[in-house]
């Protein structure tokens, strides 16, 4: 930080359009800001005049602040800043002192005025701010592509002034949206679904099946590796484990091999509906799209929700592979999903699995199952674990 820069200003965008429950959107927005923030020296966090101001203590350090402040979700930039009277000289000065000898080839002052009663109009103050600048630096002045832009905003009391901003995260406050429940495996396309649904304020539980002890533990290890990342967004996750190589090796027995796919994919909807709902989540989230894989065609994919009343949202239906990848890359994700590890999806998979598997004829073999039980028993034996962001885990009771 700078002599005077010790405000981060946060702009919002799409809460601004939020009419009458915009102050609850604000609201939601700083109580996950002081979250975010905690173990930052942060004096105050508070909504001022369409904005919000991030207060530092003399201990905080900015690039840590930045680290958090980027994650948050609702935010669409920010910028470290400093506060500074309405005198023009003093503005002037307190800019002058924070960018010290740094040089710019060309630059322009860029006003926005938050109480329109203001004696002068932006313009006006640009070129009063600005001329004291140059006066001070001798820099080209260019109003269309500056090497340096000096932000300010003249708030009723006093005025911010900032020299860049950072991109936020985007999209809505964690804790907005309701809660969802998302069927999380170790790959690429969950994890990006996870993430589309938090960034629309939604608040994402996991659901991961793995196969131990069949398989190794390494699903696992994966899984708690992405939601401890993705809990970087959302502050809070609570992951259920669930073990489901039994059931596959009772499904192995007692149904076709061209339905098996399609039936372990129902009894995971069944069981993550069972979890959704004593978690009070209002929908299922998975990763499927149409046409990757053979579970994933139209047909078996009506086949596979109709084990659930529940909603299933499915973020990702229309994107190819490499759109999927690329996102995975830029939420970082997708190193930890690169990892080799050994999937349940992939045991006691059949050579040809039915593409078009109608509905009579997966109940028809599910008939021979007793999935109540098979139900019960997974949920009741799943291993629930919480993380918060800063990062702690707890294992608690399921």
């Amino acid at each position: 930080m700078t002599e005077f820069m010790n405000s981060v200003v946060v702009h919002y965008k799409e809460l601004a359009l939020k009419g009458r429950n915009r102050p609850w959107f604000i609201q939601v927005l700083v109580r996950n800001l002081r979250s975010a923030l905690r173990g930052v020296d942060v004096a105050a966090v508070r909504s001022v005049m369409g904005r919000i101001e991030i207060e530092l203590g003399p201990g905080a350090s900015w690039a840590e602040a930045r680290e958090r402040v980027r994650d948050v979700f609702g935010i669409a930039n920010f910028s470290l800043a400093g506060r500074a009277p309405h005198d023009f000289q003093a503005l002037a000065a307190r800019i002058l002192a924070d960018l010290g000898d740094r040089h710019a080839a060309s630059f322009r002052v860029s006003v926005r005025r938050t109480d329109k009663r203001f004696p002068l109009t932006s313009p006006q103050i640009e070129r009063e701010v600005g001329g004291l600048i140059k006066q001070a630096k001798g820099w080209r002045v260019d109003l269309d592509d500056p090497a340096l832009d000096i932000h300010v905003e003249m708030l009723p009391e006093h005025a911010f002034y900032f020299f860049g901003k950072e991109p936020g995260a985007g999209g809505l406050p964690t804790g907005t949206g309701g809660r969802l429940a998302c069927l999380l495996s170790g790959g690429i396309d969950s994890p990006v679904a996870a993430y589309r649904m938090m960034r629309r304020g939604c608040t994402v539980l996991f659901v991961h099946f793995h196969s131990y002890p069949i398989l190794s533990r390494a699903s696992q290890e994966k899984v708690r590796e992405i939601v401890a990342l993705l809990t970087r967004h959302q502050l809070r996750s609570r992951l259920a484990l669930v073990a489901f190589g039994e059931i596959q090796q009772q499904v192995l027995l007692a149904s076709p091999p061209e339905l098996r796919v399609v039936v372990y994919r129902r009894l995971m909807l069944r069981i993550a509906d069972r979890i959704a709902r004593k978690w009070h989540a209002r929908a299922l989230v998975t990763g499927e799209v149409v046409g990757q894989v053979a579970s994933q065609t139209l047909e078996n994919l009506t086949t596979i929700a109709a084990a659930t009343t529940m909603e299933v949202l499915r973020p990702l239906v229309g994107m190819d592979k490499d759109e999927i990848t690329n996102e995975a890359e830029r939420i970082g994700t997708l190193p930890i999903s690169n990892i080799p590890d050994q999937d349940c999806c992939q045991l006691f998979t059949p050579r040809h699995p039915s593409t078009r598997a109608r509905r009579e004829d997966v109940e028809r073999a599910e008939a021979a199952l007793p999935i109540d039980a098979m139900v019960e028993t997974a949920v009741t034996g799943a291993l629930i674990e919480d993380f918060r962001f800063p990062m702690k885990t707890e294992k608690v009771d399921s």
